[in-house]
Parts: C-alpha cells; sequence; structure tokens
C-alpha cells in the first residue's frame, strides 16, 4: 500500500528534553540577534552554539537560520519556530505559575512590556511599583521588555508577557485594562524647519495639515489623531524614536509626548509648535489577559501599579 500524506511521519516525533534545550539556545540566538551575542547569554562555546542550531535544524527537518558574512538572519520557517518556541515556552511558564498557585506560593518568571519612552514620563510610576513588587515577591524573576503598542499586545494575547502597559487606542474583550497615567503630547518642528523660531500666533490646523508629517504606522493614539485631524502620513515611523530622527532632520513635523521631547528643546534642537493648541493626550493603561485567569504575581503586579498610581 503506497504511503499518503497520512501515513507520513512527522519530523519532530515526541518532544524530548533535548529538543527543548536546543529550542532554548535557538530563542537566545534569535533574542540576542546571532551566536557570537548569544555566545555570551549562554556561557557556551560559539561553536556549542552553532552545532546546537545545526542539531535543531536537522531535528526539525528545516533550515531556521543564515549565517556567515552576511550575519544572521531568520528564514521564513525559523520565525515560524521562533513564533512557536515562545508559545511553548509561555504555556510552560503558565504551567508552572499554575502549580506554584497550588502550593500558595509565589515563584518563577513575570514578564512584564512597556510601550517606549514612558520611563522620563513624570505621571508614569512603573519604577516605584517594581520596588513595591519586587520587596512583596522578592522570589519571583522579574523581566521587562519594551515593544511597539501591537506587540505588546499580541504578546499579551498570547501569552508571552504577563502584564503589558500601552497607551490606550481601542478595546479588546479578550484583555483587561487597568488605568494607571496619562501623557500630554505635543506637536514639534526641528531646527531648520520653516515654523522653527517662528511666529505661530496665526497658525491653524489648516496651515499643519499643508506642512510634511511624520507618525506612526500602525494602529495608536497618534495614527488616530491624525487621522481625525487629517494629517496626511509622509513619513513613517514605528517607534517615538523614529519619529523624533524625522522631526530632527528639519523636514517634518509630528507628534512626541512632551516629556521625551523635553531635552531636546533644552538642546535648542527641537520646538514644540503652539503647545496650547495643537496636543492631545492619551491615557496609558495595564493590560492582563482575561483567561486563563492572572496568576497571584500577576495579580500582585497589577496591584503594585495600582497602588503606585493612585492619585
Amino acid at each position: 500500500m503506497a504511503d499518503g500524506p497520512s501515513a507520513r511521519r512527522a519530523p519532530l516525533g515526541q518532544i524530548s528534553d533535548m529538543d527543548l534545550r536546543l529550542l532554548r539556545v535557538f530563542r537566545s540566538v534569535v533574542d540576542c540577534g546571532g551566536m557570537a551575542a548569544a555566545e555570551l547569554e549562554l556561557n557556551i562555546g560559539a561553536s556549542t552554539v552553532s552545532r546546537h542550531i545545526k542539531d535543531l535544524e536537522t531535528r526539525l527537518g528545516l533550515r531556521l537560520c543564515s549565517r556567515g558574512r552576511a550575519g544572521f538572519a531568520l528564514t521564513p520557517e525559523g520565525a515560524h519556530i521562533y513564533a512557536q518556541t515562545a508559545q511553548l515556552f509561555a504555556a510552560a511558564d503558565a504551567f508552572r505559575a499554575g502549580v506554584d498557585e497550588i502550593h500558595q506560593r509565589m515563584g518563577g518568571e513575570l514578564q512584564v512590556a512597556v510601550f517606549d519612552k514612558t520611563a522620563s514620563n513624570p505621571h508614569a510610576h512603573i519604577a516605584r511599583a517594581i520596588a513595591l513588587f519586587s520587596q512583596a515577591a522578592p522570589d519571583v524573576a522579574l523581566s521587562l521588555h519594551v515593544g511597539t503598542l501591537t506587540a505588546i499586545e499580541r504578546g499579551v494575547l498570547d501569552g508571552q508577557f504577563q502584564v503589558g502597559i500601552i497607551p490606550g487606542h481601542r478595546s479588546s474583550s479578550a484583555l483587561d485594562y487597568l488605568p494607571l497615567f496619562e501623557e500630554g503630547m505635543l506637536l514639534y518642528c526641528g531646527a531648520g524647519h520653516p515654523l522653527f523660531g517662528a511666529d505661530h500666533g496665526a497658525l491653524d490646523w489648516e496651515s499643519i495639515r499643508a506642512m510634511r508629517f511624520a507618525g506612526l504606522g500602525y494602529h495608536s493614539p497618534n495614527m488616530e489623531a491624525s487621522q481625525r485631524l487629517r494629517l496626511r502620513r509622509v513619513a513613517t515611523g514605528f517607534d517615538q524614536e523614529s519619529i523624533a530622527t524625522f522631526i530632527l532632520s528639519g523636514q517634518f513635523v509630528g507628534f512626541l509626548p512632551a516629556h521625551y521631547a523635553a531635552s531636546f528643546e533644552a538642546a535648542g534642537q527641537m520646538q514644540a509648535i503652539a503647545p496650547h493648541q495643537f496636543h492631545y493626550d492619551c491615557a496609558f493603561f495595564a493590560i492582563t489577559r482575561h483567561a486563563p485567569a492572572p496568576t497571584r504575581a500577576t495579580r500582585l503586579f497589577q496591584n503594585c501599579l495600582a497602588q503606585a498610581h493612585v492619585a
């Protein structure tokens, strides 16, 4: 009888402890951006790292990455395996946290992701919340990530992060939202721009619409504001740093958090354009996955965030 697709044996078969070890090495290599950097993270030699990656490729029957003079890069198959690996270890962390729940102890890891450029916001007291949490749960290994709004939402939904801190821009029935603080966004131009140092008294939104505008290229308060105000985006960034760089070129106007732009203003590199007129505010929330129910460590971190941001 001829072998059909249903009769073919899966290349991986049972997942062994060695497979998990190889996947951990692979995850570290991707997170570090290459084998040389992963060598320090894993505390093993580069040749051993390379051999582990080759062993994993053989085990999976897939080419996961290219390495050589051109640098390290994931193949499409490698990117897919990396995403699956992140979900696998997130599920393992959830299992371990569940066991800790049964034993009424707080240990394991807590993965928290924060939207970029929040540390300088005087209304954000995330560092205070971390101090409260670390004092209350010293045995929990806390990891802090910085990511885009979309990546944080997806990571919380996938279980990669237990808590995300993001600006509110839309609601998902799969997420719970805890209000934390607000952020003021002002419109800026850079040195060399026609508006820099000019009189802004006669400006209106119609005048701004004639300017070259740099905005974020994903769903966010920035995108919502630019669409609501009918600002045509001609330059696209994917974090606050890229928007600041566009503004500093002197060719574009764009919105930035006032606390983040303050250092550029102090250095004479950037100027807020009629801040009483061209501005908007956005609220930040801590997000957690609605189901399964959050662990004791996650609930404690939420409480610490709420306590740190009490008005």
